[in-house]
């Protein structure tokens, strides 16, 4: 909130009537860092989840089933490709793409990895990793979401050891290459049009990119169920029996796991921004309920030990995003290292999860309702922590900037 609107608004302190921003979760407005066309498209979009999403995706959550409804209503507003340029992207830059983030996980943070996993990691990879012709032929088409993308690295027995690890195998044979391995927990992949597959070339060991197509023999791909987080995100396990890949869709600038990695740097920053989204939708909820749950006569958010927790859930949240911002600033630059990312992964996946559970704390026993909300984002928190690089392998990257020395195995 304005200074000059602060003072406008002075209240005695004992009133229980302080003066709070409009937008509760966005404490320091940092959606007027964007330009005022890019507020409108939140703003449009926002109206959007809430009148239509919101009131139906704790039943999705409960079935584990995908609205899939909303990829037109989101292919209308242009979204995609944000941090590109060219190709039907639209280009609005490093900030708008962290902020859309925020906006779909605060509703579900299924919805902003389905989002991320389609735009950063399907699109990211072929505008960074692709040839100009592989551009011309794909990234259109998924701009308006009309192709869906996937991410194929991890595996069943690989995960933070994929740069060593990965078994998955690709042998050029003419004009094709020939993929047999497995993968696991790739989201989008049950329906996606386009997974980006990684493999480990057998003639130099170096990992290559491929991009399959939906329905190419060889290429199976089954649902995986079970999950206790992410249920709305569809996760599939894929297997590669023989499956031939054309040499023209075998990304040419993806060569060796420098170039995989350069797509993961750019979207730890978007997992980043997905938990500090995650922790904003739990404390909207917990606000809420604070304000019309009742107890010994008065509502819980006059009581001293909630506005604490609530407190406590506000600026868990507000330095997670105002770390993003910078970060954004610094990835719009071409600035962004390694270590600065890693930092800021490990931080907000960690103040994310102590902020579910404070936000589940306010609801009480209400809290493990999926009525409530509020269960949704403390189960899927835990997914969140674990994925793009877990906490600990993170904290390694950011130690090993600090100190110079490597403590990896």
């Amino acid at each position: 909130m304005h200074v000059r609107a602060m003072a406008d608004h002075q209240t005695d302190p004992w009133s229980g009537s302080p003066p709070v921003s409009p937008d509760r979760g966005d404490f320091y407005d940092l959606l007027s860092l964007l330009l005022t066309e890019q507020r409108t498209l939140l703003a449009d979009m926002r109206r959007y989840l809430e009148s239509d999403v919101a009131p139906i995706i704790a039943d999705h959550w409960e079935r584990g089933e995908f609205p899939t409804a909303i990829v037109p209503a989101l292919a209308k507003l242009n979204l995609a490709g944000s941090t590109f340029t060219g190709h039907g992207c639209s280009g609005y830059g490093e900030l708008f793409h962290g902020l859309l983030m925020v906006e779909l996980a605060r509703i579900d943070p299924s919805l902003a990895i389905f989002f991320g996993g389609h735009d950063a990691l399907g699109m990211g990879t072929i505008a960074l990793c692709g040839s100009e012709e592989q551009k011309q032929r794909w990234l259109p088409s998924m701009a308006r979401l009309e192709k869906i993308g996937a991410f194929a690295l991890t595996e069943p027995d690989v995960g933070s050891d994929a740069a060593r690890g990965l078994a998955t195998t690709a042998h050029r044979d003419g004009d094709t290459w020939v993929l047999n391995g497995r993968k696991k927990w790739i989201g989008n992949a049950t329906w996606s049009d386009l997974t980006v597959v990684w493999a480990r070339d057998e003639d130099d060991g170096q990992v290559k990119g491929f991009v399959v197509e939906r329905g190419t023999p060889g290429f199976t791909k089954e649902k995986m169920h079970g999950k206790t987080a992410l249920r709305i995100m569809q996760n599939a396990q894929i297997t590669l029996d023989g499956c031939r890949v054309p040499e023209a869709d075998r990304l040419q600038d993806a060569n060796s796991f420098a170039d995989t990695a350069r797509v993961l740097r750019a979207t730890r920053l978007m997992v980043a921004w997905q938990a500090a989204g995650t922790g904003r939708g739990a404390f909207e909820h917990a606000l809420a309920y604070a304000t019309r749950r009742s107890q010994f006569g008065r509502p819980i958010a006059r009581f001293q030990l909630v506005q604490d927790l609530l407190a406590r859930m506000l600026a868990n949240t507000t330095a997670s995003l105002t770390m993003c911002v910078r970060l954004a600033e610094l990835a719009q630059a071409g600035e962004m290292r390694e270590e600065q990312v890693s930092l800021a992964k490990m931080y907000c996946t960690t103040a994310t999860r102590e902020t579910v559970g404070w936000a589940r704390e306010v609801l009480g026993g209400n809290g493990v309702l999926l009525d409530h909300h509020v269960t949704r984002y403390t189960n899927d928190a835990e997914a969140i922590y674990s994925f793009e690089g877990t906490r600990e392998i993170n904290a390694l990257i950011v130690g090993r900037a600090l100190t110079g020395i490597s403590a990896f195995v």
